[in-house]
């Protein structure tokens, strides 16, 4: 992951990311995205769509801290004008897959990198304090289709990971790159590296059972 950080142009020294194993949807992480013709790492909300309140922001209560592909280009959707104009990146070492089956979990999954760790695509949002002047940073990570290497895990979505090219990263994260059509092929179920799968009681606790399982990367 330090060595992504590196490759994205980012300076640790003075850019400190939130290095967390556990996150649930609505905390705090650390994204990367551009800001006056540099990039920086940036905390934000997981949840795209906020609610002003006397305290502050808060989670709308629209779940969104997750954005559907299929939204991308919905005029009015949550993530059509941050689709065009604010894109960002998840540098992670992996994420988690819970399987539901009538709102019951039925099983967890811890899904990492191979070597090194993964990029996933996301969107930002700017919120503006209207009592104080200050901006909120909100996000959410793109979700595409089930894979069907993945399937057995997640049976409804996987999210964007991104190519590890720097040709892409770098029009992912321009912000005068509003002519999205050039990322139409990103939003097909894809895995562009090694992952390695592996099934957990629960989050929190992190216990593994059975063994670990190779998906490989697709051709």
């Amino acid at each position: 992951m330090k060595k992504l950080y590196t490759s994205l142009n980012i300076n640790k020294v003075i850019h400190n990311p939130i290095d967390k194993r556990f996150v649930k949807a609505a905390d705090t992480v650390s994204i990367v995205r551009e800001q006056n013709n540099s990039r920086i790492v940036e905390n934000a909300i997981w949840w795209l769509l906020l609610e002003q309140t006397d305290a502050g922001f808060k989670p709308s209560k629209y779940t969104s801290f997750n954005t559907r592909y299929d939204k991308l280009n919905t005029p009015r959707s949550a993530g059509y004008q941050a689709y065009r104009h604010s894109r960002c990146v998840f540098v992670v070492k992996g994420f988690g897959e819970t399987e539901f089956n009538n709102k019951k979990p039925m099983h967890y999954f811890d899904i990492q990198a191979e070597h090194g760790g993964l990029l996933l695509g996301g969107l930002s949002r700017g919120w503006l304090n209207n009592q104080t002047g200050e901006i909120i940073t909100s996000c959410s990570i793109i979700t595409l289709p089930p894979h069907k290497k993945l399937g057995h895990i997640h049976s409804k979505s996987m999210p964007l990971i991104l190519p590890q090219n720097e040709s892409i990263i770098n029009n992912w994260l321009d912000t005068t790159v509003n002519s999205v059509e050039q990322f139409s092929p990103l939003l097909q179920p894809y895995i562009p590296q090694n992952l390695i799968a592996q099934q957990i009681d629960k989050p929190i606790t992190h216990h593994p059972i059975n063994k670990p399982e190779l998906i490989v990367l697709d051709n």
